[in-house]
């Protein structure tokens, strides 16, 4: 059974910074894709950024530069730290794990899925 538990969400004013924590409960966690994946109000949800078990990293265009997806494998946590931080950033942010993961894969079937963290950035 895979849980994921995300915690570290806020609200922060633009241009602040908050860091997101995942702690994932798998087996073989050293050979899962993992991700962050965010939904605003209104849109479809959207991938942000993605971890393979090799530690390569994608970013969502509208993040690159700003956040950075990171693991901590002793601590079974995967990491999204969020600088820079836009209004356009709010949303619930989700923490995601399964392969292949890709960003332009968000549906509910494709991965295992936390519950979410909200984010608000005021202007």
């Amino acid at each position: 059974q895979v849980t994921l538990e995300e915690s570290g969400g806020g609200s922060v004013q633009s241009g602040g910074s908050l860091r997101l924590s995942c702690a994932v409960s798998m087996i073989r966690y050293s050979a899962y894709c993992m991700g962050w994946f965010r939904q605003a109000p209104g849109k479809e949800r959207e991938g942000v950024a993605t971890l393979q078990p090799d530690d390569s990293t994608v970013y969502a265009a509208s993040v690159e530069g700003r956040f950075t997806i990171s693991h901590d494998f002793a601590k079974r946590t995967l990491y999204l730290q969020m600088n820079s931080l836009k209004p356009e950033d709010t949303a619930m942010y989700y923490c995601a794990a399964g392969c292949p993961i890709s960003l332009s894969r968000a549906g509910d079937d494709d991965y295992y899925w936390g519950q979410g963290t909200q984010v608000t950035v005021s202007s």
